[in-house]
């Protein structure tokens, strides 16, 4: 099952929930991460925190979502927004329609850099419990309605 997570600069929240379901899905999920308008470079504080987890981090770079509507690209099974910017933007059309979600978490980047600890913490701490109960499911056997259902709910899991 492939995984989009989109946001806008494409530098913090979505590279965590990227790195989060590439270490966590033991094979069942290859995310990707991708932004409509990348900042070019992921935030450092988010490859601190990754590092300090254990992430493989070497891969980690901020793009463009026109990357994935490439016809070369992978098919995506389902797109993850976690920015509200990013969920009200008109979204590339990837083949297979995937099934698309919205994952809101506070932009820890926002936040000051003395407060840049806490905050990157705060977010990965509820992204990796939405990748979590997520990978908890059986997706793979779910119709688009079940998958569109149980990802709504994850994404009110703060």
């Amino acid at each position: 099952m492939n995984i989009l997570v989109l946001c806008t600069g494409n530098s913090a929240r979505s590279i965590l929930l990227e790195s989060i379901f590439n270490t966590l899905g033991g094979g069942r999920v290859r995310a990707y991460s991708a932004g409509s308008n990348p900042t070019g470079k992921v935030h450092p504080q988010s490859l601190v925190l990754l590092g300090e987890l254990a992430h493989d981090t070497s891969g980690a770079r901020s793009k463009s979502w026109d990357e994935f509507a490439e016809n070369d690209a992978p098919e995506m099974d389902i797109v993850v927004t976690v920015c509200a910017s990013a969920a009200g933007e008109t979204c590339p059309v990837w083949p297979g329609a995937p099934v698309r979600t919205h994952w809101g978490v506070e932009d820890p980047a926002a936040a000051e850099q003395p407060e840049w600890d806490q905050a990157f913490r705060t977010a990965y701490a509820t992204l990796e419990k939405r990748a979590k109960a997520l990978l908890e499911l059986p997706f793979e056997t779910m119709n688009a309605n079940e998958l569109t259902q149980q990802l709504k709910r994850i994404g009110e899991i703060a």
